[in-house]
């Protein structure tokens, strides 16, 4: 396989969920969806839903770090503002998410989400990490850079 087509990284659109090859020496250059040209690298956490949850997962090649939370939680509302400002720290080698489990009761009991805040780590669809309890933003880039080196 020629260089150019393993260096390819498939990043799915935070908006279309569309999947879009971006070199990887590209991540840093504000890569931009080829359908809709929403900014697939925005250093915010993307909002997921029952629909679009399992093809945006399947869709990224980056391991994708999802935050499945409440607004009547106290501590997911307070962490919430941490999550964020590492989404942005590390917005080109980990995707950031977020899923209301009120709002996606499916996916929550599918995965068998019994508190939260609860972070689900997903490489290629599939978890490979999961912590629960609110935290602070050094221990969010602590685990998550433990768990996605």
């Amino acid at each position: 396989m020629p260089d150019e087509v393993q260096d390819k990284l498939v990043l799915a659109c935070p908006r279309c969920v569309t999947p879009n090859r971006v070199p990887a020496g590209r991540l840093g250059d504000d890569p931009k969806c080829g359908r809709c040209r929403a900014r697939l690298l925005d250093g915010k956490p993307v909002s997921l839903t029952e629909a679009n949850f399992d093809p945006f997962l399947g869709r990224n090649d980056l391991p994708v770090v999802v935050d499945f939370w409440a607004a009547w939680c106290g501590p997911c509302r307070a962490m919430a503002p941490a999550f964020e400002r590492v989404a942005e720290e590390l917005k080109t080698r980990v995707r950031f998410a977020k899923l209301d489990t009120e709002q996606a009761k499916g996916i929550g009991a599918r995965l068998g989400i019994r508190s939260i805040p609860t972070m689900i780590l997903f490489r290629a669809g599939r978890e490979v990490a999961r912590t629960a309890g609110a935290m602070d933003e050094r221990r969010i880039r602590s685990w998550v850079e433990a768990a996605a080196p």
